[in-house]
C-alpha cells in the first residue's frame, strides 16, 4: 500500500449563539502523508486535535480547504469510499445492537465487501481477545474489549490511513502494549498508515516517526527523533503554557 495524502489549508471555525462563524479553530493547516507513515498528533487539550480526525474522514465538514487522496479531492469521491480508505477509530467505542462478531462484520455490510473472517480471528488473537465469544451480546463487553473490537472492525476494512484518536486511553498497560504492537506490525507489513492523537507523549515517541504538534490555530510538522530529544516533562510542560496562552519558545501547531 503506497498511498498519497494532502491536506491543504484546512480550516475550521468556531460558531457563535447566532450562526456566524466567530473565530477559527484552526486554519491554514497544510501537511501529507507520503506512502506508509507513522505520526503521532500531540498539543493540550482543546487545540482540535479530535476534530482535525473527524475533518480528515469527513465526519465533520471542512470549513475551508481540500483533502486529497491519491491525487483526488475528497469533493469528487463518494464518503463511503473515502471512509474505507481513510478510517476513523473514536476514542469511545460504540457497539450496536447484536453480537461480536455482528459487529465486527458490520463494516462488510455497510461497505458491501466479503467478511474476512480469517482475518478477523488473526486480530482478535493479536489484540488478547482470544477468550472472547463471539456470541456474546456487543453491549456486555467491558469498556476496553470495546474499544479493541472497535478497532478490529476498522481494520477489517484493510484502509490505507487510520485515524485514531486516543484508542489506548481507557486500556491497561498489557492490552495498550497488544494494541501499539498489531498497529506497528501492520504499518511494516501491510504499508498501513496511521495518525494518533494522544496525549501521552511516551507513547508518542515510541510509535511515531513524524509528530504533528497542534498549538494555537497552526500545527507543525517535526521528525519524531528530533522533538523527542527533549525530555517529555519539559514537552508536557510547554503544551500545558500552550493551552493557556503562554509563549512556549516552541513551533506552532494546532
Amino acid at each position: 500500500m503506497n498511498s498519497s495524502f494532502e491536506i491543504h489549508h484546512l480550516a475550521k471555525t468556531h460558531w457563535d449563539a447566532g450562526d456566524r462563524p466567530s473565530k477559527y479553530l484552526f486554519s491554514n493547516l497544510n501537511a501529507a502523508l507520503l506512502g506508509p507513515e507513522r505520526i503521532a498528533v500531540i498539543g493540550a487539550s482543546g487545540q482540535g486535535k479530535s476534530t482535525l480526525l473527524r475533518m480528515l474522514a469527513l465526519l465533520d465538514a471542512p470549513d475551508e480547504g481540500d483533502l486529497i487522496l491519491d491525487g483526488v479531492s475528497f469533493r469528487a469521491m463518494s464518503s463511503r469510499q473515502w471512509r474505507t480508505a481513510v478510517t476513523y477509530v473514536a476514542q469511545q467505542a460504540v457497539m450496536l445492537p447484536g453480537s461480536v462478531e455482528d459487529n465486527l462484520r458490520l463494516t462488510s455490510k455497510l461497505h458491501g465487501t466479503p467478511y474476512n473472517s480469517g482475518l478477523a480471528a488473526k486480530l482478535i488473537e493479536e489484540l488478547g481477545l482470544h477468550y472472547l465469544d463471539l456470541s456474546k451480546n456487543a453491549g456486555d463487553c467491558s469498556g476496553g474489549e470495546k474499544q479493541r473490537i472497535s478497532l478490529i472492525r476498522s481494520l477489517l476494512l484493510r484502509p490505507q490511513i487510520l485515524l485514531l484518536d486516543e484508542i489506548t486511553a481507557s486500556l491497561d498497560m498489557n492490552s495498550s502494549q497488544l494494541v501499539e504492537a498489531l498497529l506497528l506490525k501492520r504499518h511494516r507489513e501491510e504499508g498501513t498508515s496511521f495518525l494518533w492523537v494522544t496525549h501521552d507523549l511516551e507513547q508518542a515517541r515510541r510509535i511515531s516517526s513524524r509528530t504533528w504538534v497542534m498549538s494555537q490555530g497552526s500545527l507543525q510538522d517535526q521528525q519524531s527523533d528530533v522533538l523527542f530529544k527533549e525530555p517529555v516533562a519539559e514537552l508536557a510542560r510547554k503544551y500545558i503554557r500552550s493551552m493557556e496562552g503562554g509563549d512556549t519558545n516552541e513551533p506552532n501547531g494546532t
